[in-house]
């Protein structure tokens, strides 16, 4: 199984950078590190700085958007990266979240998310593309196209990814009725596109709080992301579809004190990594079994005020018990 990670961008870049260093080193395949531009940090430019850090790790942001930055822009970015660090390098694409709401600007719809995710593959070919009547094209171009990846959570954004990217982080926990239901959305947008997912990559968004008292890590259903959003809905509504194809079916204006500790530990369990790292180990060897999933996308959960924290933590569990366990390289 292969583990990723994400970073924050919570320090100077360089020292940013040199923390990605210690993820490879701890045995991680990749790290993905957030596009918010609010942050006053550039993750371009801190991919860039990891790069000439690291040998073996694959590198992207989680997530980019096409409402802070421009196709054309983020296909020159990746293919930036590519020369940096060849084959090690996967554009991620996303609606937008924090960096758009940030901008008062509403996120991407799926007509434009399949828009800006054909442009950006179409640019990395070589092909020409049209922008306001205007005709253009990379005039560097790599020997591997980057792969570009959706981020996607909700039913129709995952049938989009199908339809129109090279793979997917997929936000829908790790239980084998969800990871089924998904793989079913994927499939619908393939036949839509007349489209094979042969060689189609997913990688599994897991929430995951690691702690010595695995009974309070298993408290997050009950917590509150930010004023107003329950975790459980953050990013979005349809981590509440995912569950509900489990069987755990929660009302829509639910509130997180209303979940008692025998519901919360059923949701973590369908929904990521909750507990010690020998519990985590476990569970992740489970979803290997049952779900067949092969790679996943270590996402600590925080409150909004916590999100630039480093996982210092859950990198040193992964690496003393995790990955060692998994027998992942």
């Amino acid at each position: 199984m292969q583990v990723d990670i994400r970073v924050p961008v919570g320090l100077p870049l360089p020292e940013t950078a040199e923390f990605i260093a210690t993820c490879e080193a701890a045995g991680f395949s990749g790290v993905g590190v957030h596009d918010h531009q609010h942050s006053g940090r550039d993750v371009f430019l801190t991919l860039a700085l990891a790069a000439e850090r690291t040998s073996r790790l694959t590198l992207y942001p989680a997530t980019s958007n096409p409402v802070t930055r421009h196709s054309m822009v983020l296909a020159s970015l990746a293919h930036s990266l590519e020369e940096i660090a060849p084959e090690r390098v996967r554009l991620t694409v996303a609606p937008g979240y924090l960096a758009v709401g940030n901008i008062g600007r509403p996120r991407a719809t799926v007509d434009a998310m399949r828009r800006a995710v054909v442009t950006i593959r179409r640019l990395l070919r070589g092909e020409s593309v049209e922008f306001n009547g205007v005709e253009t094209r990379l005039r560097n171009l790599s020997d591997r196209p980057t792969p570009v990846f959706m981020t996607a959570a909700g039913p129709r954004m995952v049938e989009l990814a199908g339809e129109v990217a090279d793979g997917a982080l997929l936000l829908v926990g790790l239980h084998p009725k969800a990871v089924q239901a998904a793989r079913r959305r994927l499939e619908i947008g393939a036949a839509r596109a007349g489209r094979s997912l042969d060689d189609f990559k997913m990688i599994f968004i897991t929430p995951t709080t690691l702690s010595d008292d695995g009974p309070a890590a298993r408290r997050f259903p009950q917590q509150w992301f930010r004023p107003g959003q329950p975790y459980l809905k953050y990013p979005s509504d349809s981590n509440l579809v995912w569950l509900r194809e489990t069987g755990i079916n929660l009302a829509d204006d639910f509130v997180p004190e209303s979940i008692g500790d025998a519901q919360a530990a059923e949701i973590c369990d369908a929904f990521g990594l909750f507990g010690t790292a020998e519990e985590c180990l476990t569970r992740l060897k489970r979803a290997r079994e049952e779900s067949g999933i092969q790679h996943v996308f270590i996402f600590p959960t925080h409150t909004q005020e916590g999100g630039y924290d480093l996982p210092r933590y859950e990198v040193e569990a992964f690496r003393d018990t995790i990955i060692p366990g998994l027998g992942a390289s």
